[in-house]
């Protein structure tokens, strides 16, 4: 016989847990997404308000192109490498928590 879902006391499973998961996940979400968007809408827009910087050449290529065409993908990766590496700090700091709560609740 199974044991009835509501007499399931872990903290893990609360709702608790849960939303400040979520809300954690959250944050680093959008602080991500703002860290792209800086770039993929900063880009344009340095192009159209100091078109002669962005003219200039860095290493054979004009400065708009070194950063839209080299230092693009890299920048991702980083943002990539920060969001694995932060959620997977979240998740480990939020089973630490729900283990520590439930030793306390037992």
């Amino acid at each position: 016989m199974q044991p009835d879902p509501q007499d399931h006391h872990d903290f893990i499973h609360s709702e608790e847990f849960l939303q400040g998961l979520m809300k954690r996940q959250l944050r680093l979400s959008i602080a991500c997404a703002s860290a792209f968007l800086l770039l993929l809408l900063g880009l344009p827009l340095l192009n159209y308000l100091v078109p002669d910087f962005m003219a200039q050449r860095v290493g054979g290529f004009t400065l708009s192109w070194l950063v839209l065409g080299v230092l693009f993908f890299p920048y991702v990766w980083i943002i990539a490498r920060w969001f694995i590496t932060r959620s997977m700090a979240l998740e480990a700091a939020e089973v630490k928590l729900a283990e520590e709560t439930n030793r306390k609740n037992s």
